[in-house]
């Protein structure tokens, strides 16, 4: 892929309140469940603070020569706000209210080739405001029908590169996590899923799971208090054939 090299000048300003922001519907049914199923497991976890931004279908922008640009990741982790929650609620601008995002990742749209855009002029393509604008570490597209997951990484040379997976995972810095391709069942979906995983190589649960866990768990310990009351009603009655009552 030719990747364009020319850089704009940006400017780094707060959206005005009376921006009018894209309200487009998704184009596929599955992104909000897949970009919330990310989310989940990190929240589940403990590994979401307050003075970071995890958002879906959500603005970032920054100013090119002059023009405001918003561009809306399916999902978005940026590692540190400077800022309350509430002052970053309609939109987000990297530099002026924190971090640029650590990593972006965008769902493989109908709209062919948009993920891939390296349209430089107003208004740029998503390819193009990651890389050259935001300047992104780590861009994700996935194709959640076959299961495919491409991984960039943003060279010295403000380029993206493909990333090679490493047991079939990617590293992403910014989290501490390994994300890959998942195949199974969440709620009505059957399918492909990104999740993450640790440096030990466990999979972060879903907070669905962590409740089938917990039922488990308390089944086996009704089974087990079962098993045991039946222990005890089963010496209680050989003593009692024994001619042995026993102590209440």
């Amino acid at each position: 892929m030719t990747t364009v090299t020319t850089q704009p000048k940006i400017t780094w300003e707060k959206l005005p309140d009376d921006f009018p922001l894209p309200d487009d519907p998704v184009d596929n049914i599955d992104q909000p469940t897949l970009a919330a199923a990310l989310s989940d497991s990190l929240e589940q976890t403990g590994r979401l603070h307050e003075n970071m931004l995890v958002a879906t279908n959500y603005g970032v922008c920054a100013r090119l020569e002059g023009k405001f640009v918003v561009k809306a990741p399916d999902w978005m982790y940026v590692p540190r706000i400077e800022v309350s929650q509430e002052n970053v609620r309609r939109s987000y601008t990297p530099h002026l209210q924190g971090d640029i995002p650590g990593i972006v990742i965008e769902f493989l749209s109908d709209t062919e080739g948009s993920e891939y855009s390296i349209k430089p002029t107003y208004p740029p393509g998503k390819w193009y405001f990651y890389e050259q604008v935001l300047r992104v570490p780590q861009y994700g597209i996935f194709e959640p029908e076959q299961g495919v997951l491409e991984m960039y990484q943003l060279n010295d040379s403000f380029h993206y590169v493909l990333q090679p997976p490493q047991e079939g995972r990617y590293w992403i810095e910014a989290l501490g996590l390994s994300l890959g391709v998942w195949e199974g069942r969440k709620g009505n979906r059957q399918g492909y899923w990104l999740r993450w995983w640790d440096e030990s190589g466990q999979l972060l649960p879903w907070g669905v799971e962590l409740v089938e866990q917990e039922r488990q768990r308390a089944e086996q310990e009704r089974q087990r208090a079962e098993q045991e009351r039946q222990r005890v009603q089963t010496l209680i009655e050989q003593l009692r054939a024994a001619g042995i009552e026993p102590e209440a």
